[in-house]
């Protein structure tokens, strides 16, 4: 990897949100000639999104900046350990420290109106029967 060669930067969504969040930020970094990877976390779990986030990162030759907006932030937190990340990028995001859960983190502070809004709802595992 060459000092001079561009970073890929990755841009990690948050929860209750998609890819198409950051829409209004991609067209200025190709601009300034980054590639731009924006997946689609699936939302399940924070290891999952973190494995999913990670499986992204590993595919890219190059150095990779991560940026994660709210619950991303905590994916890129995880994901970031992979060799060729060289910097991650909290926009509004969960900052954890070593060892700290995001439960731990969000039990500091007093639940927002859309916690009480939420309906968990859980997905079947492929493979697994369901009913229908």
């Amino acid at each position: 990897m060459s000092r001079a060669q561009k970073p890929t930067v990755v841009l990690v969504h948050g929860a209750f949100a998609d890819a198409s969040s950051y829409a209004a930020v991609i067209p200025g970094l190709l601009q300034r000639g980054l590639n731009v990877v924006a997946p689609a976390v699936p939302n399940r779990s924070l290891i999952g999104d973190a494995a999913y986030v990670s499986s992204v990162i590993r595919q890219i030759d190059g150095p990779v900046v991560l940026v994660g907006h709210s619950y991303g932030g905590a994916v890129i937190t995880v994901a970031g350990v992979e060799d060729n990340v060289q910097a991650l990028v909290y926009l509004s995001g969960y900052a954890l420290e070593a060892g700290e859960s995001l439960g731990e983190l969000q039990g500091r502070f007093p639940d927002s109106d859309l916690a009480a809004a939420l309906v968990y709802t859980p997905f079947p595992i492929e493979g697994s029967d369901t009913p229908g």
